[in-house]
């Protein structure tokens, strides 16, 4: 199955510096796209139609979407693992603090089928809307990931997988992981393709779903007149 998971902040001229918590980014130079060019986009890159919208939600930051995901596993509408397209201007896989330590040496030395407390998570301040793919990836919820940058996107792959991410693949990997591989087994490789130019993507297939956050500290409240756009192309599960 596939899923389209799409950051407001993808649609910018420029990449916002992060607001303080209740605050949102100044606009200037950092103006949201034409709305003509946001559905072009949708339709012409992703293949989406306003004709057959698909299920999906709006929420306000990007870690919302593991719980869409969970909810979407749990009442059996997407199956694991599934393949992400993820537009954003981020890569959202741990760049920053908390960074990906909590992940690689905690959540990989727990079984597979344990490591999906995502409330355990938040109230031990380890998940967040920058490393919520980081997770999904530790959770092996995804068979394949496509990464489309923002045009003006800035490096963010943190260097623990740097070296399978130029090589076409992710994998997991931490010294404790490694020595529990008889009980977990190994970590899977997960193909891994980045779009540095957003106008090369094309999708190979529709999609099951599409989630959109909002991410108001990485994008400008006049960014917010987009969303229309996208409700086009929804049906709000």
């Amino acid at each position: 199955m596939r899923v389209l998971d799409i950051d407001l902040d993808f649609f910018l001229a420029d990449c916002c510096p992060l607001a303080e918590p209740g605050r949102r980014p100044d606009v200037k130079g950092c103006e949201p796209w034409d709305k003509t060019d946001v559905g072009r986009f949708l339709e012409d890159n992703c293949g989406l139609s306003q004709d057959r919208p698909l299920p999906g939600t709006i929420f306000e930051t990007h870690d919302g979407a593991l719980a869409f995901w969970k909810a979407r596993l749990d009442e059996g509408s997407l199956t694991a693992p599934f393949h992400v397209t993820h537009i954003d201007a981020h890569s959202d896989l741990g760049i920053g603090r908390p960074g990906p330590g909590f992940v690689l040496c905690s959540v990989l030395c727990q079984s597979p089928q344990s490591r999906a407390d995502i409330a355990r998570y938040y109230a031990q301040s380890q998940l967040d809307e920058a490393n919520y793919l980081l997770f999904a990836l530790a959770f092996r919820w995804i068979a394949s990931l496509e990464n489309v940058r923002a045009p003006r996107s800035r490096p963010d792959m943190p260097r623990e997988l740097q070296p399978g991410a130029s090589q076409g693949a992710l994998r997991l990997s931490s010294f404790a992981s490694r020595l529990l591989e008889g009980k977990n087994g190994p970590e899977p490789a997960v193909p891994y393709r980045e779009y540095a130019d957003h106008r090369l993507f094309r999708a190979e297939k529709a999609y099951d779903f599409v989630t959109v956050a909002v991410s108001p500290r990485y994008a400008p409240k006049e960014a917010d007149t987009l969303l229309p756009v996208f409700e086009k192309y929804i049906h709000r599960v």
